[in-house]
């Protein structure tokens, strides 16, 4: 079951199996520092504008001016009518209305729709307990295992039943997550993963995390593309 984190993570009931002896026990990590991840919310971020999208520009009134274009390596477009304008990072509809306030400078009262034809520069980053770390193109409202998929799988010691999404939102704390795909991967049952957002990051931890506070360091702390530090604390309980 999804754990949704709100200001703070709290990571709890996290059963680990010692090597050697055969001894078990049961790790509680438990929050030292606060940190500031927003609560979680399924709806999908606007999608913003990179390298490569391709884009069609309809023209309404004057159906002879619409194009097709790609957003240039420098992160520009170019339009027969108004000629070159900036649109990585903008918002299809942010890039619509320069188009139309462009527009407006040489047409009466343009009537433009913008449409995102293929998404190329939509992104996922996975890390962690999987066979092939790194960043995937990202086809439409792709899911969190199959993102895993993408980067050649779980591999032999990953923690299936925790599986953690950041979500990055420009001008706002980030959102974080646990998934649990354990049960979809041995017993087949419904997918509880998440439906992901291009920029989102996808981690699969260890099953082994008595060092929790060297997993938090290594796939949060150092990976991130953003500054945050987050820490923990290990409570050992129930050795025998």
């Amino acid at each position: 079951m999804a754990l949704t984190l709100s200001r703070r993570l709290l990571l709890t009931g996290l059963a680990v199996t010692a090597a050697g002896c055969g001894t078990t026990q049961s790790i509680r990590p438990r929050e030292r520092e606060p940190h500031r991840f927003a609560p979680w919310s399924d709806a999908a971020p606007a999608y913003r504008l990179g390298v490569g999208d391709r884009l069609k520009v309809d023209y309404l009134l004057t159906p002879e001016l619409t194009q097709e274009v790609s957003v240039e390596p420098d992160g520009f477009v170019s339009l027969r009518v108004v000629g070159r304008l900036a649109a990585q990072n903008l918002t299809p509809s942010e890039l619509e209305a320069a188009v139309r306030d462009a527009s407006a400078r040489r047409l009466r009262q343009p009537i433009v729709s913008l449409s995102v034809t293929e998404a190329r520069s939509a992104r996922v980053i996975v890390g962690g307990a999987v066979q092939r770390p790194g960043v995937y193109p990202l086809s439409a409202r792709a899911s969190t295992l199959e993102a895993i998929m993408l980067a050649g799988g779980f591999s032999p010691e990953s923690r299936m039943d925790q599986v953690v999404v950041i979500r990055q939102r420009p001008g706002a704390d980030a959102m974080l997550r646990t998934v649990d795909l354990r049960r979809f991967v041995e017993r087949g049952e419904a997918e509880t993963g998440v439906a992901l957002a291009s920029e989102d990051i996808v981690f699969v931890p260890r099953s082994r995390i008595a060092e929790a506070d060297l997993w938090v360091d290594q796939y949060l702390n150092r990976l991130l593309p953003f500054s945050r530090s987050v820490s923990l604390t290990n409570t050992y309980e129930g050795v025998r």
